[in-house]
């Protein structure tokens, strides 16, 4: 299984966040968020941070890094993706919701979360996956391998709530594209909550204030 790092509460947890890094970064990246939340203490949440695996990636050279799976095109949402990867990181993130189960917190009591990379993990994953999310929070993100959403997600998930953020200056993964990708979830009928800030690739103090909000409200509509 996956390595990760946990924060946990002072009570037994009745609510989990898995929460996916971005590509080259690791589960330290958003560790030092959480204090930030402004999440109350009533909410038994516990954060688990996993580390990607290294791999070698196609637009870095073929260097080695932590990523969730392969960029083989620099442009973002092209035909050409590495589905391999992408099913290879969906099994290892299914392995840590097994576990989870196991520690008395069902999926219907787990938001999956993820950044950059990590983001695209969690909205393909939480489309496919044969139970319903408590939310899925995506991150400066894209839906990848997009034509296929029509015909691979699953209908017990279509009312799980997403929010999704994005910087409006992002050289990375650009607004454009977060739209596209919130369109096809529109479509498909998910509930998503957007929201846009003046920033590039990253994080600002409003968005994290906004994710905490959002999972304290996750918190009390099904674990509270």
């Amino acid at each position: 299984m996956l390595e990760t790092i946990e924060i946990n509460p002072p009570a037994q947890p009745q609510f989990s966040v898995i929460w996916l890094h971005g590509l080259g970064a690791d589960g330290h990246d958003f560790e030092g968020v959480v204090p930030f939340l402004g999440i109350p203490s009533r909410c038994k949440i516990r954060f688990i941070f996993p580390h990607a695996p290294h791999r070698s990636v196609t637009i870095n050279m073929g260097m080695h890094m932590r990523a969730w799976y392969d960029i083989l095109n620099p442009v973002l949402g092209s035909p050409v993706e590495d589905k391999d990867g992408i099913e290879n990181s969906c099994g290892l993130i299914s392995e840590l919701i097994c576990d989870e189960n196991s520690r008395g917190v069902s999926t219907d009591r787990i938001v999956l979360a993820g950044f950059s990379q990590g983001g695209a993990i969690a909205l393909y994953m939480g489309l496919r996956y044969p139970e319903r999310f408590a939310g899925i929070m995506a991150l400066s993100t894209y839906l990848p391998r997009m034509d296929d959403a029509h015909e691979e997600d699953c209908a017990i998930n279509r009312d799980t709530p997403i929010l999704y953020l994005h910087g409006s200056m992002d050289p990375m993964v650009s607004i454009s594209m977060a739209e596209r990708s919130r369109q096809i979830l529109t479509e498909l009928g998910y509930d998503v909550q957007s929201k846009d800030y003046p920033i590039a690739h990253s994080v600002s103090q409003d968005e994290i204030a906004d994710i905490g909000n959002w999972l304290t409200e996750r918190y009390d509509e099904n674990g509270g």
